[in-house]
């Protein structure tokens, strides 16, 4: 089995790797899209993902990850086997990829083999009830990207081709990483995520010697580094799945609601989307944290990454996003 950079492991890039623990405790923040510098830990921390999930149930042979109780899909009820633990899948949708293999299509094999008309699920299938992790997502070609919107937005995967007619719940975390230099992102696919963070090559000595010393000794013996961090990663685990249970509980009072509206409104942002992933946001944030309701601090330690992406373009000011950001939050906190 190949091993994965372990999660705690990894150095700095501490937004990045807040904005993917929010989505593994509340999957309905929308999704994390992470742009930046090449080389930064992008690819490496979303597949080290997989460590941290807790397992889901769900039955033996199902190929949809179908929860305990859930209606076959298909004609699938005599397959699907009996009721067991499997890790949360991270499924990656590489670039190129064909429509079929996405959201499925006709099994030619047992066509042709026994003459039956049968589904072969898609990437889509697999990726229900986890992560779907595209790298270079603004390289996604169109109708990929139009299919991904339509299944993002009713969480459903309908095929009908072939004279096949099926339909399944595809409900995943589009996790998306990029390099703004290889090109923009469409605008209805970056509204669509609920997180945007930023990542950029260090700048510090020690902290790119830091980084380059963890990655040649995990490349060196990478068993022994993964047992080195195995601690740290149990108690991340451990963490995120106590935030899973905490987070409906989680009070989200008047004055927090008022103060989301203030910073939305003092930033410009478009619609409303924002102010709600910027509570679920905060919300997921408390309960990392062991918190009972969201404080003005949750708020402000998660805005910048729910509200960077939907900020109205302003020609004539040269400050970046976060920048932006940064004043938005110092006026409607002064408020």
């Amino acid at each position: 089995m190949t091993l994965s950079f372990p999660f705690p492991a990894i150095v700095g890039q501490e937004e990045m790797k807040q904005a993917l623990l929010i989505a593994c405790v509340e999957p309905r923040v929308g999704g994390v899209l992470i742009f930046g510098d090449r080389g930064t830990a992008k690819s490496t921390a979303v597949r080290a993902l997989a460590g941290l999930l807790p397992e889901i149930e769900t039955y033996e042979h199902c190929p949809y990850n179908s929860a305990p109780g859930s209606d076959p899909i298909g004609g699938d009820a005599k397959s699907r086997g009996a009721v067991v633990r499997k890790p949360t899948p991270v499924v990656d949708l590489p670039l190129g990829v064909t429509e079929d293999r996405v959201v499925g299509a006709l099994d030619i094999e047992k066509a042709l083999r026994k003459g039956e008309k049968a589904f072969e699920p898609g990437l889509l299938a697999r990726a229900n009830r986890g992560f779907l992790y595209i790298d270079e997502v603004n390289l996604l070609e169109d109708h990929i990207v139009d299919l991904l919107l339509d299944v993002a937005a009713t969480g459903e995967n309908v095929v009908e081709r072939d004279g096949l007619s099926v339909r399944h719940p595809a409900k995943f975390v589009l996790v998306g990483s990029g390099n703004p230099e290889e090109g923009e992102l469409r605008p209805q696919l970056l509204d669509r995520f609920g997180l945007s963070v930023e990542v950029a090559t260090p700048r510090d000595i020690e902290h790119r010697i830091e980084v380059v010393r963890r990655r040649d000794a995990f490349e060196r013996d990478p068993q022994t580094f993964c047992e080195t961090w195995a601690e740290a990663g149990a108690e991340l685990r451990e963490r995120i799945s106590a935030a899973q249970k905490r987070v409906a509980k989680i009070e989200t009072t008047d004055a927090v609601l008022r103060r989301a509206s203030e910073i939305c409104m003092a930033l410009g942002a478009d619609g409303l989307r924002g102010e709600l992933t910027l509570i679920r946001a905060a919300r997921a944030q408390a309960a990392l944290e062991g918190s009972d309701e969201i404080s003005l601090e949750h708020l402000r330690a998660v805005a910048p990454a729910a509200l960077r992406h939907r900020l109205r373009r302003d020609p004539l000011d040269e400050a970046g996003s976060s920048a932006r950001i940064e004043r938005g939050l110092a006026e409607a906190f002064a408020a």
